[in-house]
């Protein structure tokens, strides 16, 4: 089993280290979807823009209890794509058979086209599509999430300031990041974090800052959080998630947070194997 989980994710985390419009969802007339057996739907559309889709791989046997992990991919908030997801979702596919599992593709930001909050909303337009549709799906209205890089921001972020239904049992942040106000970031002159900030393509005001930073959105009623982080990442500094740890302390949030001090934007070896193990029994107990 060691060998297979480590086989799963080593393509995912090798990719990191290489690394809307809410529009009403729609109701799919047509009969319900067999539960009794397994189903893959490829490239939903739920939106209009081309990168507007989604993958569904839903187990067989699932009831109206079963629920969905949903994969958000990085690639600083302008490029990636769903298929970046690939080898996770092979991995929850194999290893927990129970749970659906969405990997969406969201609209990525350019010059005149801002990431947030374009991709929140995206994230909220997947959500919505699955709620209105579950009917057809059989599948439950809670979720988790599993965000890599920009994708692990924008799932926390997802999860804590715009979950207005509480839909989200748990939420999975690998070197994402959290606090934009961090003076890490702010007051750093290394060139690859300038970079990574001017990606968001955003104003730099305090207040925007800390609206689009989940370190700064945490409330005693955001979800169970699981964070993972290499403490020599050029592109996250460490305190991006020590901070972020101390503040769901602080708020009595059920949480876990793994540091591979030697670790940079990504991994794999034992510390792969040990993010795997640590993740899949996270997911087994919250969601």
């Amino acid at each position: 089993m060691k060998r297979l989980l480590f086989i799963y994710l080593h393509l995912l985390i090798t990719l990191i280290m290489v690394s809307c419009n809410s529009e009403s969802p729609s109701t799919i007339e047509s009969d319900v979807i067999n539960p009794s057996e397994a189903y893959e739907e490829l490239n939903i559309v739920y939106g209009n823009n081309d990168n507007q889709v989604f993958d569904l791989y839903l187990p067989a046997n699932r009831t109206a209890e079963t629920k969905t992990i949903i994969l958000v991919h990085g690639g600083g908030w302008t490029s990636g794509d769903k298929s970046n997801m690939t080898n996770i979702q092979l991995y929850i596919k194999d290893q927990m058979p129970d749970y659906a599992i969405v990997n969406m593709n969201y609209r990525l930001a350019t010059e005149s086209m801002p990431p947030y909050p374009m991709q929140i909303n995206d994230i909220t337009s997947v959500v919505n599509y699955l709620t209105t549709n579950q009917t057809h799906y059989t599948i439950s209205e809670n979720f988790g999430f599993i965000g890599v890089s920009a994708g692990a921001h924008l799932s926390l972020l997802w999860s804590y300031a715009f979950d207005t239904a509480h839909q989200v049992d748990m939420v999975a942040s690998i070197v994402g990041p959290t606090n934009f106000t961090d003076p890490a970031y702010l007051e750093s002159d290394n060139s690859i974090l300038q970079q990574f900030i001017a990606s968001l393509g955003i104003d730099n005001s305090i207040a925007f800052l800390e609206e689009i930073s989940p370190y700064h959105r945490v409330t005693s009623s955001v979800p169970p959080t699981i964070l993972f982080y290499g403490g020599d990442d050029p592109l996250i500094p460490i305190s991006q998630g020590t901070a972020m740890r101390t503040q769901l302390e602080e708020h009595h949030v059920i949480h876990e947070y793994t540091l591979y001090p030697d670790e940079g934007h990504g991994w794999e070896g034992l510390n792969l194997l040990d993010t795997t193990q640590k993740l899949q029994t996270f997911i087994e107990t919250h969601l």
